[in-house]
């Protein structure tokens, strides 16, 4: 398991993970933005930063399967 993710990992790094590693750079900046305006929108609402970074974090991080589910990998 551990080689495993040490391969992916320097896959990842060689730029050869991914089939289309643009579309995993727009997909994950998505992703971010998304966790951004809804930080940014509780903290104008007047959520204290703490808890408006935990929801934001957690709404974009259960976005992302649907975010990568269409990724291919080479």
């Amino acid at each position: 398991m551990f080689e495993m993710a040490k391969n992916s990992i320097a896959l990842f790094f060689k730029g050869k993970l991914f089939a289309n590693p643009a579309m995993v750079f727009r997909q994950t900046l998505i992703g971010a933005l998304i966790g951004a305006a809804i930080f940014v929108g509780m903290v104008m609402a007047g959520l204290s930063i703490i808890a408006a970074a935990v929801i934001a974090g957690f709404v974009a991080g259960a976005a992302q399967p649907y975010l990568f589910k269409n990724l291919r990998y080479v």
